[in-house]
């Protein structure tokens, strides 16, 4: 997969970088799963995460973070993991063939939260770094996002969330926010059901167009960013009153969120093709889900305007100041 960032194509090799470079990126993605664990444990107020920590057999580790049955979030995990292998898994290569063969470094956070209230949009974020090595220089990129998914669309929580993503690009070029927007787009689509995962936000992969500092940056932008997408939506819906029909559709509406991880997503693949900790991967799946045969919703009901946020849209144009 290739992208245009700012109007410049992705390079076929990226300048080296060494093992100083690979430790500060680290260090943030480590600072960044402490700041998002204690700012969801703030807005939850009824439970705290649990953290697992893990060893790879291959190389490296992570340490796992889930908060379960919360006053807010009936499930939320955040992982943080680097780990390395000997030789490129197919998921890492089918777009990159010449990279077949060399070792490489992935590290990364990784979340998906799953609220109580089905007016409490689910989402998932992820910032990663990758580097191949092998004959000559180490071929590095970065990747990531944030998306979101909500069961019954607010405007103003889209136009918020759209609004966050779009300011953080600002300082990188024009182009940014309606690339990744589109590239969003495009990636969280259920192809098998011709509706997009929710209303989108931002993705990149191969990011090395830029100098290191530069897409270094640009990680940080998006992973410091999510919270203040986030948050703000969480505090206007956690309290707003639900019965049984908004939770049966929020369940069935789960449903669609496990079709995505386990047929389409590729993080989902390359955890598992790479002998990942299973229990990690799969931590993005809700608790609870369900699937109804044949099922449609009465027309002009709330569940019914759903429809119309699951296939992209220029949220910002649209939805006005």
């Amino acid at each position: 997969m290739t992208t245009r960032t700012s109007g410049a194509r992705r390079k076929s090799a990226s300048a080296s970088i060494g093992d100083g470079e690979i430790a500060r990126v680290g260090e943030f993605l480590a600072q960044l799963q402490d700041r998002i664990s204690e700012a969801i444990e703030r807005v939850d107020g009824g439970a705290r995460f649990v953290e697992d920590l893990w060893e790879r057999p291959e190389g490296g580790g992570g340490r796992t973070r889930v908060l379960r049955d919360g006053a807010v979030f009936e499930q939320a995990g955040i992982g943080l993991s680097r780990v390395e292998g000997a030789r490129m898994p197919p998921a890492a290569t089918a777009q990159r063939p010449e990279l077949a063969g060399r070792s490489w470094i992935a590290q990364g956070v990784s979340l998906v939260f799953h609220p109580r209230n089905p007016y409490v949009p689910t989402t998932h974020m992820n910032v990663r770094l990758f580097v191949a090595r092998g004959d000559g220089a180490p071929v590095w990129w970065f990747g990531g996002g944030f998306d979101l998914t909500p069961f019954y669309p607010f405007d103003e929580d889209i136009r918020h969330w759209h609004q966050v993503a779009h300011d953080l690009t600002v300082p990188f070029g024009p182009r940014v926010y309606a690339e990744h927007k589109a590239w969003c787009d495009r990636y969280f689509h259920l192809r098998h059901r011709d509706e997009t995962r929710g209303v989108g936000g931002l993705f990149f992969d191969d990011l090395n167009a830029w100098p290191f500092d530069r897409c270094f940056a640009y990680l940080r932008a998006v992973g410091e960013g999510f919270l203040d997408a986030y948050l703000p939506i969480v505090t206007r819906r956690k309290d707003l009153p639900y019965g049984e029909r908004e939770r049966d559709f929020q369940l069935y509406r789960r449903g669609r969120y496990v079709e995505f991880n386990l047929l389409w997503d590729r993080g989902t693949l390359f955890g598992i093709q790479s002998g990942g900790r299973t229990e990690s991967i799969l931590m993005s799946l809700p608790p609870l889900a369900r699937w109804e045969y044949g099922y449609r919703p009465r027309r002009n009901s709330p569940e019914a305007r759903l429809a119309e946020y699951l296939k992209p849209r220029d949220w910002l144009s649209e939805l006005g100041p």
